[in-house]
């Protein structure tokens, strides 16, 4: 089964992206009978950063992530979205394929459909892009969170639209919303989003790390009283990387009494600080030799071209070209 996932390189990996996508799928990669797609969607970054450095920094920072998790580069696919220039030539066919009502319908536009000024033909047809992200590779599965729900079945609409008048070219992916491809909460309780300023990045320097954890947002309840843990952040964020006697300790802490947010603040970033630091020091490792990114970011588009240019041929040989 080939399963296909993406991360936009507009910064770092935050926690949200480790665990809600990153380490998912490479638990999922270890699976015999997995093929799995990681790429960095660089393309999609346009939508938002006009800074070529910048992004050059980013994608960076995005292919040290996920190499310092452990995702297996050698028997998977790892690659950079702009050096496949098939998923752009693919995107084009898709998109004249695409009804403007489809696309006008898309969340990715009708969030800044109220300032059209801002809106660029690429947000427009960011779903379309995505769609051919996709479908280049025959995915069979994505992981996706439910605000990514409305695009992958444009991209089964398209895909069905395209079969219906030429035939079986593409697979039809099918969502999959799992229990690990969940909402991560940032430090204001909202998911975490680098749009909404809430991360909290694992790669960064202690007092850094240190300092987003203690700017969780919790509720005003007294030091002595109980206090609940299903609506506190930090708990919420405590669970997801504590083990279970840990997170039940917890649990009772703030059920007791006598127990404070900035006492629960401190344990979250202990758990936070020691469960990633293997990946912390090959990440910062691999910062320091950008050519090591490099050379396996260039092996993996060698490989995935090769199956890009297989599926562009058969897509051409349809459309007459």
């Amino acid at each position: 089964m080939r399963i296909l996932t993406g991360i936009q390189s507009t910064g770092t990996p935050h926690l949200g992206n480790i665990l809600g996508a990153i380490q998912p799928l490479i638990e999922r990669s270890r699976q015999p009978e997995i093929q799995a797609f990681a790429f960095i969607a660089d393309l999609h970054s346009l939508t938002t950063i006009r800074d070529g450095q910048i992004r050059q920094a980013n994608t960076r920072a995005v292919a040290a992530a996920w190499i310092a998790c452990g995702f297996d580069t050698d028997t998977h696919f790892f690659y950079r979205q702009s050096q496949i220039p098939e998923v752009c030539e693919l995107a084009w066919y898709l998109g004249c394929f695409a009804p403007y009502p489809m696309l006008a319908n898309a969340h990715s536009f009708k969030e800044k459909s109220s300032r059209l000024a801002d809106v660029s033909a690429g947000l427009f047809t960011y779903p379309v892009l995505m769609a051919a992200d996709i479908l280049l590779f025959d995915a069979q599965a994505v992981p996706v969170g439910k605000d990514q729900i409305q695009h992958l079945e444009i991209t089964r609409d398209l895909a069905e639209t395209f079969n219906r008048q030429y035939g079986p070219v593409f697979t039809i992916p099918k969502a999959e919303i799992q229990d690990h491809v969940k909402v991560i909460p940032g430090t204001d309780g909202q998911k975490m989003s680098k749009s909404y300023h809430n991360t909290i990045n694992i790669f960064a320097s202690e007092k850094e790390l240190r300092k987003s954890i203690m700017s969780i947002v919790t509720d005003s309840t007294p030091l002595e009283a109980p206090k609940n843990p299903d609506t506190c952040t930090v708990f919420r964020l405590y669970s997801l990387v504590a083990s279970p006697e840990e997170i039940a300790t917890l649990r009772e802490r703030y059920l007791q009494g006598g127990y404070g947010y900035g006492q629960a603040k401190s344990l979250l970033f202990e758990v936070l600080w020691e469960k990633f630091r293997p990946q912390r020091d090959r990440f910062n490792e691999l910062l320091a030799h950008p050519d090591e990114i490099e050379k396996i970011l260039q092996l993996g588009e060698e490989k995935a071209r090769q199956l890009a240019q297989d599926k562009i041929r058969t897509v051409r040989a349809c459309l007459g070209f």
